[in-house]
C-alpha cells in the first residue's frame, strides 16, 4: 500500500558506513571496559568465553543476514519475529530491545560523563550527561547520512586504538620493545593455571562476553536504509563479523599475556594495565579518552537503534502513530526524541543519586541480549522452513541449516543453565525474564482491538 514520504524513511547509508557501525557497535565499553570483569573470573581461559561468544554472534548475525536480504526493515527481528510468530511475539522483542537501548543509552552517557568530570572537576557529572546527550540526540536530528559519518569516524577511532594495541602486544610479547621485567606467554598457566577457576569461571564469563557483543545487531536495522540492503547485509556479515573475533580474541590474548589475570589494575582498566608496562607517561589518560570515544559512539548508535525500532513499532501499530512521523531529512524525529527521553531523566538521577541508579537499571536489562539471540534463532528457524515449504528464493542462506541454527539454541539454553548456578547472572536472568513476560502481557492486552497491519512500506 502506499504511503505519504512523510512516514518513510531515506535510504542514506553506505556499504561502508554500515561495515565500520557493525564494527563499531561490538568495540566498544564492554571490550575496554568490560572484559576487566570477564578476565578476573575465569583467567585466561577467559579466551574460551569470549570464542563462544563470539561464535554464536557470528551464526546470530548470518541468520539476521539471511532474513534482511529477503525483507529490509528498520524494525530488523521484531519484524521478523512478527512475521514468524504473530505480532505479540513482534511487539514484545521490539519494546524489549528499545527498553534496553535506553537504558543503555542513559548508562553510556553516565559512564562518559564519570571520566570526563575527573579531568574538568568544576563541571558537574550530571552536565556532561546532559552535554553528551544534547549533542548526540542532534546528530541523530540532522538526517542518517550526517549520523552515519558520525558513527563512521566514531567507528575509525576505535578500530585505530585496537589495531595499535595489538601491534603493541605483538611487539612487546616478542620482546622487540623492552620492559622492566620480562614479559612473555608465562601468564597464560601462572597464577592457578589456565583456568583457575574451572568450567564454571569460563561459563561465568561468557554472560558479560555476550553483554558486550550486543550492539552488532545495528547493522540489521540500518541495511534497511542503505542503498542495497540485501548486498550491503551480506559483504558486511563476511567482513565484520571474523574483524570483531580477531580485535576481541587478540586483545584480551594481549592483556592475558601481558598482565597477571589476578592483578588489580586489571578490573580498574584491562587495557591501560597492559600498556602501563611501558611506564610511558600519559598512557592512562589515553586509554580513558578511547573509552569516552567507545562510549559515545555506542551511544550515538544505540539511540540511532532505539529509534529505528520504534518507528517500526509504530508502523505496524505496536506503538503510537505519532513516532511514524518523519522530517524531510528522512528523520523519525518524534521516535528519536521519545527515545532520548528516558536520558535527559538520568541527568536528574546523576544530580541526586550519581552511582545508585544505572548499577540497578543495567542489572535489569543485563541479560535481555540472551532473550533477543534466542529470538532471532527461533524466527529464522521457522521462517526458513516456511520459505524453503513454499520454494522461496532467499538471497543469503545460512549455511549448515537446520543444524546450526537448533545448535546454536541449544549453547544459548546451556548459558543460560550454567549461569543460574550464579547468584548475580542468575538476578539478572530472572529480572529479564520478568520484564519479557510483562512486555508480552501487555502487549496481548493492548493489542486486542488494534487491527493487523499486514504490509508496510518503511523507506523510500
Amino acid at each position: 500500500m502506499s504511503e505519504s514520504t512523510d512516514t518513510q524513511l531515506h535510504a542514506g547509508l553506505t556499504q561502508r558506513q554500515i561495515s565500520m557501525m557493525g564494527l563499531g557497535g561490538a568495540i566498544g565499553a564492554g571490550l575496554f571496559v568490560g572484559s576487566g570483569q570477564a578476565i578476573s573470573i575465569a583467567g585466561p581461559a577467559v579466551l574460551i568465553s569470549y570464542l563462544l561468544a563470539g561464535t554464536v554472534i557470528i551464526v546470530v548475525m548470518a541468520m539476521l543476514a539471511e532474513m534482511v536480504a529477503a525483507n529490509p526493515s528498520s524494525g530488523a527481528f521484531s519484524t521478523f519475529a512478527h512475521k514468524a510468530m504473530g505480532r505479540s511475539a513482534g511487539s514484545t522483542l521490539g519494546w524489549l530491545y528499545w527498553i534496553q537501548l535506553v537504558v543503555v543509552v542513559a548508562a553510556e552517557a553516565t559512564g562518559a560523563a564519570a571520566i570526563v568530570a575527573e579531568w574538568f572537576p568544576n563541571v558537574p557529572q550530571w552536565g556532561w550527561v546532559l552535554l553528551f546527550v544534547v549533542a548526540l540526540t542532534g546528530a541523530n536530528l540532522l538526517g542518517v547520512r550526517n549520523y552515519g559519518r558520525f558513527e563512521y569516524w566514531f567507528a575509525v577511532i576505535k578500530v585505530a586504538a585496537i589495531i595499535i594495541f595489538l601491534v603493541f602486544g605483538a611487539l612487546v610479547l616478542s620482546y622487540i620493545v623492552p620492559t622492566d621485567a620480562p614479559v612473555g606467554l608465562g601468564n597464560l598457566a601462572a597464577h592457578g593455571g589456565f583456568a583457575p577457576g574451572g568450567m564454571s569461571g569460563i561459563a561465568a564469563a561468557v554472560l558479560i562476553v555476550i553483554f558486550s557483543f550486543g550492539g552488532t545487531e545495528v547493522v540489521a536495522i540500518a541495511a534497511a536504509e542503505s542503498d542495497d540492503p540485501a548486498g550491503n547485509i551480506k559483504r558486511v556479515v563476511r567482513s565484520v563479523m571474523a574483524r570483531i573475533l580477531v580485535f576481541y580474541l587478540g586483545s584480551i590474548l594481549v592483556i592475558v599475556a601481558i598482565v597477571p589475570w589476578n592483578d588489580p589494575s586489571i578490573l580498574v582498566g584491562p587495557f591501560a594495565a597492559a600498556l602501563d608496562v611501558l611506564n610511558v607517561p600519559g598512557v592512562g589518560t589515553v586509554m580513558n579518552a578511547v573509552v569516552v570515544i567507545a562510549l559515545l559512539s555506542a551511544m550515538n548508535a544505540n539511540i540511532y537503534g532505539s529509534s529505528r525500532m520504534l518507528f517500526s513499532l509504530g508502523k505496524r501499530k505496536l506503538a503510537p502513530v505519532a513516532v511514524t512521523h518523519v522530517t524531510g531529512k528522512g528523520v523519525p524525529a518524534k521516535a528519536v526524541l521519545s527515545s532520548v527521553a528516558f536520558s535527559f531523566l538520568a541527568v536528574g538521577l546523576n544530580w541526586i543519586w550519581p552511582d545508585q541508579v544505572m548499577p540497578i537499571l543495567l542489572n535489569v536489562v543485563g541479560s535481555t541480549i540472551i532473550v533477543i539471540w534466542t529470538f532471532i534463532a527461533v524466527t529464522q528457524l521457522i521462517l526458513r522452513r516456511r520459505a524453503d515449504k513454499n520454494g522461496e528464493h532467499l538471497p543469503v542462506r545460512l549455511w549448515g541449516f537446520p543444524y546450526l541454527s537448533i545448535a546454536t539454541l541449544v549453547v544459548l539454553a546451556g548459558i543460560v543453565a550454567v549461569s543460574m548456578t550464579d547468584t548475580a547472572a542468575r538476578t539478572q536472568l530472572l529480572l529479564t525474564a520478568s520484564l519479557t513476560a510483562v512486555i508480552w502481557i501487555v502487549s496481548k492486552i493492548a493489542l486486542r482491538n488494534v487491527p493487523e497491519v499486514v504490509e508496510f512500506q518503511e523507506v523510500s
